[in-house]
């Protein structure tokens, strides 16, 4: 599926829609994504900052999505566990970088060839408009190649 119907149907997807959580960009590689969070009434807290849910799941999927999509069909990519450090309170326009390098999926992919698994972990920041870190999650995920099919 191309970059951009990929995006538009994240968009779409209820959990993203419900809060809000938009993805502005997928490269046409599938090595970068930008995600957004805007502040509305529904997204916002007892104490009028953002929801942590929301910030956890504006992160959530995309290091799995882009691992997926540089490995392709013969590795299995699935989240193993992510840990959230809230740094600041969020407020207003949040936004997120996923980016794995070229050379990482080679390394990545070398040692899943290598090894029975392999558990690489990536760490996003959550930035506000002033380019304030206001979140930083630690993603790490679990990659191994599928058996060969008898």
């Amino acid at each position: 599926m191309k970059p951009n119907m990929f995006r538009k149907l994240m968009n779409l997807w209820p959990p993203f829609l419900g809060a809000g959580i938009k993805v502005k960009n997928i490269d046409p590689d599938f090595t970068t994504i930008d995600v957004e969070l805007k502040q509305r009434f529904y997204n916002k807290n007892y104490v009028g900052t953002h929801y942590g849910g929301s910030l956890f799941s504006m992160t959530d999927p995309f290091y799995m999505l882009i691992l997926m999509k540089q490995l392709g069909k013969d590795y299995i990519v699935w989240d193993k566990s992510a840990k959230i450090d809230f740094k600041k309170p969020g407020k207003g326009k949040l936004t997120a970088h996923f980016n794995i390098t070229q050379k990482q999926v080679k390394d990545i992919k070398d040692q899943a060839d290598k090894q029975k698994k392999v558990e690489p972990k990536f760490t996003v920041q959550v930035l506000d408009e002033k380019g304030d870190v206001v979140a930083e999650i630690e993603k790490t995920l679990h990659v191994r190649r599928k058996s060969p099919k008898p």
